[in-house]
């Protein structure tokens, strides 16, 4: 990752648009799917903790970073969070989690396949997989570079590696849908102008709650029905 989109991630996760809209879809995908009873949820990938600090609404949640930076965010939040590196490393006993989360992950590894093995073998029988990734890789820009990406997915090959994977897949979703067409044309806009600086500028404060808003809307309808394109994929699935 580029230094600078570090530190750009750590001032903006809890405040930028995109950041807060993500954790509202999921946030609400989460409440319609899983069990509601106290589960063990480990997030792989957690960065600065954004989302592992919500996922204590279902009960404990553990989170694996292996940057140093991210880690010490994460730490000062109060979050439970341990050092370890993907695809190999599980920093809870094989077959402890109800639920793992890749939640932009997938899309940085060299080796895919090997982090849902990883997944796997974290999660109990029947346990819950969610995993988040960028779309399309027509949108491919200075942004994903700057992020590390490896790729961007569509739907169907989003599902054919986790199945791959041994996992049962119930759902997958686009999702960023009603601002997609800001996104592509943004990301076309920087490919034209050979613009390889990150997306992760906050817009003034009318525009980034107005943005957070439409965004959030998507917490009432991907959790109900599958949407046929959007700017990223969530996955869920089954061990």
């Amino acid at each position: 990752m580029d230094p600078a989109y570090v530190a750009a991630h750590v001032e903006e996760d809890r405040r930028h648009w995109w950041f807060r809209g993500r954790l509202a879809v999921l946030l609400a995908a989460l409440r319609r799917e899983l069990p509601r009873r106290p589960l063990k949820l480990l997030e792989l990938g957690c960065g600065t903790g954004n989302v592992l600090g919500a996922l204590g609404e279902f009960g404990e949640a553990v989170g694996m970073e292996e940057h140093p930076v991210l880690i010490t965010a994460a730490r000062a939040a109060g979050l439970d969070v341990r050092s370890g590196h993907l695809p190999g490393d599980l920093p809870v006993p094989a077959g402890w989690a109800d639920v793992v989360l890749l939640l932009d992950v997938l899309e940085h590894l060299d080796d895919p396949a090997a982090a849902l093995a990883t997944a796997r073998r974290a999660l109990g029988p029947g346990g819950a997989l969610v995993v988040m990734v960028p779309a399309y890789q027509w949108l491919w820009s200075g942004h994903d570079v700057a992020l590390g990406h490896r790729r961007r997915y569509t739907a169907r090959a989003l599902r054919r590696l986790v199945t791959g994977a041994g996992f049962r897949v119930t759902r997958v979703s686009y999702f960023n849908t009603l601002l997609f067409p800001v996104v592509a044309a943004g990301r076309t806009w920087k490919w034209l102008a050979g613009d390889a600086r990150h997306d992760l500028r906050r817009p003034a404060e009318p525009w980034n709650r107005w943005l957070e808003r439409v965004f959030a809307l998507e917490r009432h309808l991907v959790p109900r029905l599958p949407l046929p394109f959007g700017s990223s994929l969530l996955l869920l699935a089954r061990a």
